[in-house]
């Protein structure tokens, strides 16, 4: 069996904040989300519980592609730190340096 992706609980999380916005019973809920999702019934009263503690939904995320760069030392040195210092993850760093840099590039382009 694989891991669920951030894309996948996301999708979770909401259908099980659905049923709980719909005032489903929290035994028919996890039923339902067991029937739905191929889940024990143990998980989905995980994902009812972590939904009614986050009280609405969460956004879904763009599934990410793995892909290999080669960057210069000095620039990884600085992406690293700063990544550090921010808390970003480095996907999520380049990702934004990249879509700033090519809607850069469409608006002059």
């Amino acid at each position: 069996m694989s891991r669920s992706t951030k894309t996948d609980k996301a999708r979770l999380l909401n259908a099980a904040h659905g049923l709980l916005a719909r005032n489903i019973e929290l035994p028919e809920a996890a039923k339902r989300l067991s029937r739905e999702f191929d889940m024990s019934l143990r998980q989905a009263y995980r994902y009812l519980e972590q939904a009614a503690k986050l009280g609405h939904p969460v956004p879904v995320e763009e599934a990410s592609v793995p892909i290999t760069l080669k960057l210069p030392p000095r620039t990884v040195h600085m992406l690293r730190s700063y990544a550090a210092s921010s808390g970003l993850t480095l996907g999520e760093i380049v990702t934004r340096a990249l879509r700033a840099f090519l809607s850069a590039v469409r608006r002059h382009g």
